[in-house]
Parts: C-alpha cells; sequence; structure tokens
C-alpha cells in the first residue's frame, strides 16, 4: 500500500502522519520524497489497514494497494529512476554504463593490460572473476584472493572501479573493503541468507538473474537485498535457459522494459554469457541499448583463445572500441531525440 500525499505538504504533517500509521498498524512506513511529491510506502501486512481512514486527513491526495509482492523494489513505491553513484561513476540515469574485463583474472600483467585497454575505449567499470563458479569441479575456479589483489592493482593502475563476484557469506567482510560492485551470480540469485546479509551493507550491489528464474522472482530478490536496508541495487538480465541449444543461453529482451516499468532499479545486460559466442556481442549489446537498457557487462580477452574461462565468448580488445564507438552513437541518437521531444 502506498500513501502520496498532496504537494508542498509541510514535513512536519508527513511525520505525525508517518508515526500515526505505524503505531496504529504494526507496519514501517519508508518515506520517499522526490522532486515534486512525497510517498509513504506502507511495509508490513496492510490487510487491516483502514484506507478510507487514511484519505481522511487533509494532505492525503490518494491511497493505493500494491497488487505485488515486492513493495521496495516496486516503482510505485519510487516513481523516479534510480541512479547508484560509484566513485566517479554511475549506473541509471541517462548515461549508458559499460562494464568490462575478463571473465577470470588470470595474472597481474593480462588483467592490467585489459583494464587500461576497456578504460581507453570508454568502460566505467572493470569486471574480473575472482571466485569462479563452475558447472564442472574440473575447471578452473579462479585464483581466489590473489585475484581480488589482482583486480586492485589494475583498479590503482587505471582509476576504474571493480565489479566481481561473491560466493559465500564468509567473504563478506573482505568484499565489502576491497570491491566497489559486489555481483551475485546467477547462481546465487536465490541464496536468501547472503542477499539478507548483502543488505546489511551498504555496498552496490548487481545482482543477475537466474537461469531460470521469472522476472518477478529476479525483483522479490533484489526486494530481501533492500529490505535489509540497502537500497543500491543494480539489476542483470544475462539470459536464460530455454528449450533452445544453439546459443549458451537465450537473451530475455523483453525483460528491460518490463523490469523497467515495474521497477525503479536499474538494469543492465551481459550479453556474453546470454549468447556463449564472442560474435553475438556485439548485435546483441546494440539491441540491449536499443531497448533502453541503463548499461552493459561485456567480457573482453586479450586473447581469447588461450583464455581459462569462457574464451568462446570474450570479445577482443580492438572489437570491444569498434562496439563502444557504434554504441555511443546509438546513446547520443537517443538523447538527441530526447532533447528534440522536450523542445517541441
Amino acid at each position: 500500500m502506498i500513501v502520496i500525499m498532496s504537494p508542498n505538504t509541510p514535513t512536519e504533517e508527513i511525520i505525525i502522519l508517518k508515526q500515526k500509521i505505524e503505531s496504529e498498524n504494526n507496519v514501517s512506513i519508508n518515506v520517499i520524497q522526490g522532486k515534486e511529491y512525497c510517498i509513504l510506502g506502507l511495509i508490513g501486512d496492510t490487510t487491516k489497514v483502514d484506507a478510507s481512514k487514511i484519505r481522511a486527513n487533509e494532505f492525503v491526495e490518494n491511497v493505493e494497494k500494491v497488487q505485488q509482492p515486492y513493495k521496495l523494489v516496486n516503482r510505485l513505491f519510487h516513481p523516479e529512476d534510480t541512479v547508484i553513484n560509484v566513485k566517479d561513476a554511475s549506473i541509471g540515469g541517462e548515461k549508458l554504463a559499460v562494464i568490462a574485463g575478463p571473465c577470470s583474472v588470470e595474472s597481474e600483467e593480462q588483467i592490467v593490460e585489459i583494464a587500461k585497454n576497456v578504460k581507453d575505449s570508454g568502460a566505467k567499470f572493470l569486471r574480473g572473476g575472482a571466485f569462479k563458479p563452475r558447472t564442472s569441479p574440473y575447471s578452473f575456479q579462479g585464483l581466489g584472493t590473489e585475484g581480488l589483489e589482482l583486480l586492485k592493482v589494475a583498479r590503482q593502475e587505471t582509476g576504474l572501479p571493480i565489479v566481481t563476484e561473491i560466493m559465500s557469506e564468509d567473504m563478506i567482510d573482505k568484499f565489502v573493503e576491497d570491491v566497489d560492485v559486489i555481483q551475485v551470480g546467477a547462481r546465487n540469485m536465490q541464496n536468501f541468507e547472503l542477499l539478507k546479509q548483502l543488505g546489511k551493507t551498504r555496498k552496490p550491489i548487481l545482482l543477475k538473474r537466474g537461469l531460470s528464474s521469472t522476472i518477478e522472482e529476479l525483483l522479490m530478490s533484489a526486494e530481501y537485498i533492500m529490505s535489509e536496508g540497502n537500497e543500491n541495487v543494480i539489476l542483470c538480465e544475462r539470459g536464460i535457459r530455454t528449450f533452445e541449444t544453439y546459443t549458451r543461453n537465450t537473451l530475455d529482451l523483453s525483460a528491460i522494459p518490463a523490469i523497467k516499468k515495474l521497477s525503479h532499479l536499474p538494469v543492465i545486460v551481459d550479453p556474453s554469457h546470454a549468447a556463449g559466442l564472442w560474435w553475438m556481442v556485439e548485435p546483441l549489446a546494440k539491441a540491449a541499448v536499443a531497448v533502453g537498457a541503463d548499461g552493459l557487462m561485456i567480457e573482453v580477452h586479450n586473447d581469447p583463445a588461450n583464455a581459462k574461462c569462457d574464451g568462446q565468448q570474450s570479445i577482443k580488445s580492438k572489437v570491444f572500441q569498434n562496439l563502444m564507438t557504434d554504441i555511443n552513437k546509438m546513446v547520443d541518437m537517443k538523447l538527441d531525440k530526447l532533447q528534440d521531444a522536450v523542445k517541441l
């Protein structure tokens, strides 16, 4: 349930109403203050809340029921798009955020070289796996804590914030200290204990959609994080498992506009994991931008043929550079159209 306050309602009246509703109904209230609006989002069992009684308040414009099970993630609770700021970069809003780097960190020379290359091409974040969840126990599992240290070296060399995947709760303190954006992989999307513990931090969390998860399940997982107080959540569409076997996964481009309609959280797309084929990354990345993605997460490797992990879906630095040139043109065209619309 949300309570929409009338414009220019005095702050003290909002506080009084908030305290009254909470004390009488045993619910908690999230106050969302925008430039031209104020919304009280009721969290908890609202079945016994008397909406007519709340509407009787002279400062209340309307009371609406929220049918979806997710609340804090819901755009009704937060009409404006959320922008996640990370150092000098951001995810969400008008600028397209590009996260690029190798699937896994293999050596200092490798990660630093790739970091410099993707930064020169316009990437604002460096991705790289230190800990790698793999289907086979015999596959390369990453360098672990050594990989984290090498990512920190690359960050120091380039200034790029680092994005890497966490595997378990016992690693949270280390990640909070060393990592700029903590990634929760598809396999951990419904690891609710991990999500709750990450919710107690204030670190930006990049939450990937599970292999066979619905949009609602993704949003409910984000709700777990936000319900613990962490509002810095980024959603990632990385393809879902279907009956098609030609590609690694099937990229659900329809999820981007759907999520942006349902939620205020930024949503990015990982075309590398979606396709599993390097030559598909470029067209899928462009398609993601066209349907409104807030960012891209792309695997880039200096020697894909000899990569220790997912070389077949990684693009070379030169290909990434050309892709960034094309994408920037697309973004500029979209901004020009928006500016023309505003003038009209």
